[in-house]
């Protein structure tokens, strides 16, 4: 692969993560548990498709066939989605919800946080604005890790079944490929072990906090979302996500 095709390949991996998990949440729009955290969550939602827009707006540059931003999002099928396994997962219950999301936060953190120092100007930018966002995200749910893990039994033993549950997903964002590290040792890309590193001690450290047990690390998955071999429920979500661009696609605002 050239440089530039490698950039792409990331650019997408950053967009579609953003814009599926963004997408998990807003499914949450009149369900969620109480008011405050309905509102939370369509905020959380909005900036990482925000996010995802700044990512995909560069993929679709360096791309240059003549499609957009909309156009990858909402006009590719399921194989070309280069995102993280964890984000296409169901919501499940809060537990599930709040598990998904702190480990891809601690993880969207230190990317961010390595990618603002990145020697590409475009993606420091966008990095750096992002990580601004990221920062309340991640303290927001590793708050929520901590009080449903150390509350009442009910809550503890739901954490241990949604941990359960989507920690086999997780060994993605630690496990680097080819792609991020040629791209990492050009400057571009964040250094794929000093992310594991990072993310494994801060995901310790809250699930101390919280009296919940750190899982050893997962064993190799045979699906990959940087490949685009997913789990049966992207499609479903897709399948909901682009109804409307695809039955519409002359259709304008």
């Amino acid at each position: 692969m050239t440089q530039r095709e490698d950039l792409i390949q990331y650019l997408l991996r950053l967009g579609d993560s953003a814009l599926i998990q963004g997408q998990r949440l807003c499914q949450w729009c009149g369900k969620a548990p109480a008011l405050e955290e309905e509102l939370a969550l369509m905020n959380v939602g909005l900036d990482l498709v925000g996010q995802a827009r700044n990512w995909l707006d560069y993929a679709a540059e360096l791309l240059a066939d003549g499609h957009d931003a909309d156009h990858l999002a909402f006009r590719r099928d399921e194989r070309a989605y280069r995102n993280l396994l964890l984000v296409e997962q169901p919501n499940g219950d809060y537990a599930v919800t709040i598990v998904k999301q702190f480990l891809y936060d601690a993880w969207h953190f230190q990317v961010l946080s390595a990618l603002s120092a990145s020697s590409d100007e475009r993606i420091a930018g966008i990095a750096a604005k992002a990580l601004k966002e990221v920062t309340y995200h991640l303290r927001r749910s590793g708050e929520w890790v901590e009080r449903l893990g150390d509350g009442t039994e009910e809550s503890h033993q739901r954490m241990l079944a949604a941990i359960d549950q989507v920690w086999r997903f997780s060994g993605e964002l630690v496990d680097g490929d080819e792609v991020e590290q040629r791209l990492a040792e050009a400057g571009i890309a964040a250094q794929p072990e000093a992310i594991a590193s990072a993310w494994r001690a801060k995901v310790e450290k809250v699930f101390t906090r919280a009296t919940l047990p750190v899982p050893a690390a997962p064993n190799h998955f045979y699906l990959s979302g940087r490949r685009g071999v997913h789990s049966e429920h992207l499609g479903i979500l897709l399948a909901e996500m682009q109804f409307l661009p695809r039955a519409y696609p002359d259709a304008t605002w």
